[in-house]
């Protein structure tokens, strides 16, 4: 592995351990991430799919779901609707309808084919509810976020060249002005106060 390719390779995992200890998953959730590996090289965005520079990325992203025990779900690229690719246990567990299709660096995005490579038993499955994600390269996995996102800022800002976002999200806050919230949003053993 060139040297470049090591500092991406911990670019990836430092701003992977980053986000999930700020988002606070629980075991077995799902965290998606969204990468342009044309981005991470320094090229527009679907002009230079990188199927070695996508398996030292997405390596280093899963190495940090394994630590902290949750699924990763990689997105695919818009030629096939954003659907991800993550384990069928996952799909299983969450109740995700799988769809039949296998992602490749053209049609998918090298990220996603490295994750159908990397994973035990991959699936695809057109929607998730994931409590935490990463955009690398502004490939927009905000339709795969719980409702309400909340950015979360990092110290890792790029990897490579691709500019990076980070989300949690929170439980909704309902009830209108009777209502008592815990923090951030949580259940609180508080009844109704009159």
């Amino acid at each position: 592995m060139t040297e470049e390719m090591s500092i991406i390779g911990s670019e990836a995992y430092n701003a992977a351990k980053e986000i999930l200890d700020a988002a606070g998953i629980e075991e077995g959730g799902i965290f998606v991430v969204g990468c342009s590996t044309s981005e991470v090289a320094g090229a527009g965005i679907g002009t230079f799919s990188s199927p070695e520079l996508a398996e030292v990325v997405f390596g280093s992203i899963y190495q940090a779901t394994e630590e902290a025990g949750v699924y990763l779900a990689a997105q695919c690229c818009e030629h096939l609707n954003r659907a991800l690719i993550l384990e069928k246990k996952a799909a299983v567990r969450y109740g995700y309808e799988i769809v039949n299709v296998i992602p490749q660096p053209k049609a998918g995005g090298a990220f996603a084919t490295a994750a159908y490579k990397t994973f035990e038993e991959p699936v695809a499955v057109e929607h998730i509810r994931a409590g935490a994600g990463m955009d690398i390269g502004d490939t927009l996995i905000g339709m795969h976020l719980k409702d309400v996102a909340v950015p979360v800022r990092i110290r890792t800002k790029e990897i490579g060249d691709a500019h990076v976002v980070c989300a949690r999200t929170r439980p909704k806050l309902i009830g209108g002005a009777r209502a008592v919230y815990g923090p951030d949003g949580e259940n609180t053993t508080e009844h109704e106060r009159g």
